[in-house]
């Protein structure tokens, strides 16, 4: 069962906002969200945190400075995501910018797993570099790193993950999240941990004169990368992280990106010139991510890097195909859980863990979502690794922090777990195939010491009806115009509505005419508008209740508005 709970507002907040200069909806909204002063929603890049305040920064930047000054070979190590992708990007684009002799590599998720681990070393060994730079990952590579100082490589790591409980022996680590970082957000996705290195690299070269007649490198050129890692990683959008994607979508509408996302989201059919954050999280980066998930990363890190309009779109076509090779597979993959699902008394349980053999290692994790976000519990998937082993995806819900239940675990079970890591809502883990069912007893066991069930019951947060005056095209472009995002969510209203009209559309989505039954929200010099329900097929009565979105919709020239429902009470 779903709860509707609107989300609490201090009315001395919403004026205080408005005598600030904010628009009255704006001023209910952000309210809503924390933001007690204009300055939270600032998003000039003078408010950026200074790099310098995060730890170990200077030091990192001093020993990047030195080894670029002495012709030093450096190697990226990325991750096999689209954080992951943006921040190898970022690091090669930027380095290069400095002089530096710099190249990549990005291990095949299926053949070396995550992380800079012993194999991946001894495969940077072949490329004979001085130092290896980890983006987005490093700070759990405990042999790894021991395995590069054994061969006389440098290790510097950039990551943003949880560390565990030992620190590998790197040269530098900055980490807003290791322990006794004094950085004031530890939201950065790795795309921004990697750019701020880049920004005190930056200063670091000022000091020592280097730019006293050339030009300096124009960092903000990356902006549009730091933007869509920073989307696509679901890392919360704090006041930090909203001016990285707001300054970075400026530059991708101003035509002012990398080829590679203008090309991607042309071949998504979005508009460059009117991007906002949803085109990034829910068109560029999961085609971004289908070269991790199915191929190899390197192909979405070459369209990043890529130099010319007509080789971003090749391989932007290239990604897209791969984005409906995995749609398919996930289908399929989804249509057996659902199978299995249908024995399964979701009432008795608090978590779904859930194995078959031939399920697709690079799509688990959005099953796991799916299966989470249909019966919202903690969900892992599994799919066979070879060798006797699975690797497991998850994802959480509010209320259980999932790499803390898997930390628990482990403490319970020594021997279980051969290794894992993430985030609160999000984590991997490898088990033997042995294994699996007393996995499944375990982490129902820790689950159910964590949460209540309460916890397992779905929250549905909203702002509040709409009124006749604010549902408008103008109002709507300005809500697709503002960064939302995990932690900031989209704007969600509530009313009760007449359904005039209804018809499907494509055979899978609902096509509605509404009439608000509140004088108030009915539209202006309108009796009806129109509305989309997208993936549902079941028509409803003469009255709904529904939380929606409100959106803009072009189409053969025409500029309309519209209601995206996205929950119905019939």
């Amino acid at each position: 069962m779903t709860v509707i709970k609107q989300r609490p507002v201090l009315q001395e907040t919403v004026e205080y906002l408005q005598a600030s200069g904010l628009p009255p909806l704006m001023s209910r909204l952000f309210a809503a969200r924390g933001v007690a002063d204009v300055a939270q929603v600032a998003v000039n890049l003078s408010n950026l945190l200074p790099p310098q305040s995060l730890t170990n920064n200077q030091m990192m930047a001093k020993l990047l400075a030195d080894a670029i000054q002495a012709n030093k070979k450096l190697l990226v190590v990325g991750d096999y995501d689209a954080d992951g992708a943006t921040a190898t990007a970022v690091a090669v684009k930027g380095l290069r910018a400095f002089g530096a002799d710099v190249s990549f590599l990005v291990p095949n998720r299926f053949e070396y797993g995550y992380g800079l681990t012993p194999e991946i070393v001894a495969l940077a060994a072949t490329q004979k570099p001085d130092v290896i730079i980890t983006v987005d990952n490093g700070i759990a590579s405990v042999d790894g790193v021991a395995a590069a100082n054994a061969l006389g490589m440098q290790v510097l790591i950039t990551d943003h993950h949880l560390p565990g409980t030992e620190t590998p022996q790197a040269a530098c680590i900055i980490n807003p999240n290791q322990h006794g970082c004094t950085f004031a957000s530890k939201n950065l996705a790795g795309v921004g941990v990697m750019f701020y290195s880049l920004l005190a690299l930056r200063a670091e070269m000022r000091r020592r004169g280097i730019y006293t007649v050339a030009p300096e490198p124009n960092l903000t050129e990356l902006l549009d990368l730091v933007a869509l890692g920073t989307v696509a990683d679901l890392v919360r959008l704090d006041e930090n992280n909203r001016i990285l994607v707001e300054q970075g979508l400026r530059r991708i509408r101003a035509g002012a990106c990398s080829y590679g996302i203008t090309a991607l989201l042309r071949v998504a059919g979005r508009e460059p010139a009117k991007a906002t954050a949803q085109d990034l999280g829910f068109y560029v980066g999961p085609r971004l991510n289908a070269a991790g998930r199915l191929d190899d990363m390197t192909l979405g890190i070459q369209c990043l890097l890529a130099k010319s309009e007509t080789e971003a779109a090749q391989i932007a076509q290239q990604l897209h195909n791969l984005n409906l090779q995995r749609r398919s597979i996930e289908a399929d993959m989804q249509d057996s859980a659902n199978i299995s699902l249908d024995d399964v008394e979701m009432g008795d349980q608090y978590s779904i863990s859930m194995y078959q053999p031939d399920w697709h290692q690079g799509v688990i994790g959005i099953l796991a979502s799916r299966i989470k976000e249909r019966y919202h519990r903690p969900v892992i998937a599994f799919a066979d690794a070879g060798g006797g082993l699975i690797k497991g995806s998850g994802r959480s819900i509010a209320g259980l922090h999932l790499r803390d239940a898997l930390d628990l675990l482990s403490k319970h079970q020594p021997e279980l777990i051969l290794k894992f890591g993430g985030h609160a809502m999000a984590a991997g883990l490898t088990i033997r195939s042995d294994d699996f069912e007393l996995f499944k007893r375990g982490f129902e066991a820790v689950v159910r010491s964590l949460i209540t069930e309460a916890d397992l019951e779905s929250v549905l947060e909203v702002d509040g009806n709409l009124s006749a005056a604010d549902m408008t095209f103008q109002v709507a472009q300005l809500l697709e115009n503002q960064v939302w995002g995990q932690g900031f969510a989209p704007p969600l209203f509530y009313d009760e509505f007449e359904v005039l009209n209804q018809r499907l559309l494509g055979e899978k989505h609902l096509k509605l005419t509404l009439k608000p039954v509140s004088a108030s929200s009915a539209p202006s010099g309108a009796d009806s508008i129109d509305a989309i329900y997208f993936n549902q097929t079941d028509f409803f009565g003469n009255r709904i209740q529904a939380a929606y979105q409100l959106q803009t919709n072009s189409y053969n020239g025409a500029q309309k508005v519209q209601l995206n429902l996205r929950y119905v009470v019939a």
